[in-house]
């Protein structure tokens, strides 16, 4: 196939993002990626985002309020890891479509920044199948259990503003997702005599790697866009958080993990860090 013929790109995007089946996601979004690499513009003719009243997993998703959802604490019982893993589960597909809009919201950005969100996509892709298949192993599959819909209205009340987009998807709930990270595995590891629980944890770990390298790149174009509006940056994302009701401790911030993302001893001890070593 010649990437290099007409594609109609943000069409083809919007598929992917409305569409509930994973491996259609898959295949979009690799020639989503293999066109965006070799084309620095795109027509964007015709072409405007819309808003979605329901997010591409309700075609088999119950979706409750985040109130409803059961607990997850019993980490030592079938159900209860199922109930763990398959809340990270959801969080993955929601982020594979949280990376696809992010490319489809926002056509004036240049081929980098699309390129960057369309990789996102493409590692999300990559953790929902593992955690599937670990769910699969548990008895259950993604949509067994009921979920919210908090990342996708997100989503959608950031879709007038790649700043806020930037602030509060990757630079807020992506780096909120590397904090709990590391308290989910020292939970985890109470019992990781368990085969399968060494393998959750073996999943969270590829999963915080990679997760950092998404909080980098959600800096990097709240940076941009921090830069072409001449705002400061620090300022401007707690205005941000506080815009979205968002501006609230952390009480178990993982600090290496913020800075190698991007963020700076000073905001992070702003933020509410007790420390930044």
């Amino acid at each position: 196939m010649c990437y290099n013929a007409p594609m109609n790109f943000y069409q083809t995007a919007e598929t992917a993002l409305l569409s509930p089946e994973i491996d259609t996601k898959e295949r979009l979004c690799a020639e989503l990626l293999r066109y965006c690499s070799t084309n620095e513009t795109f027509d964007q003719a015709g072409h405007s985002p819309l808003l979605f009243d329901t997010p591409s997993y309700a075609a088999f998703c119950t979706i409750v309020s985040p109130r409803e959802l059961p607990a997850r604490k019993h980490f030592d019982t079938t159900e209860g890891l199922a109930t763990l893993v398959h809340a990270i589960t959801h969080i993955e597909f929601s982020a594979i479509d949280l990376a696809l809009d992010a490319v489809y919201r926002f056509p004036q950005m240049p081929q980098p920044y699309k390129m960057d969100w369309l990789g996102v996509a493409e590692d999300e892709i990559r953790h929902f199948r593992m955690l599937n298949g670990i769910l699969k192993q548990l008895g259950f599959s993604y949509g067994d259990m009921p979920v919210h819909q908090g990342l996708f209205d997100a989503s959608m009340h950031t879709a007038g503003s790649l700043l806020d987009r930037m602030a509060i998807i990757p630079r807020h709930y992506e780096a909120t997702g590397l904090d709990v990270n590391p308290q989910i595995v020292k939970k985890l590891q109470r019992y990781d005599k368990d085969p399968l629980i060494k393998q959750i944890i073996e999943a969270m770990a590829v999963i915080e790697t990679e997760e950092i390298d998404h909080v980098r790149k959600g800096d990097r174009w709240f940076q941009w866009a921090c830069k072409k509006e001449q705002l400061d940056p620090k300022a401007t994302f707690k205005t941000v958080l506080q815009k979205y009701e968002l501006l609230r401790q952390r009480p178990h911030m993982n600090v290496s993990a913020r800075k190698a993302a991007g963020f700076a001893c000073d905001e992070l001890l702003d933020l509410g860090a007790k420390s930044c070593d």
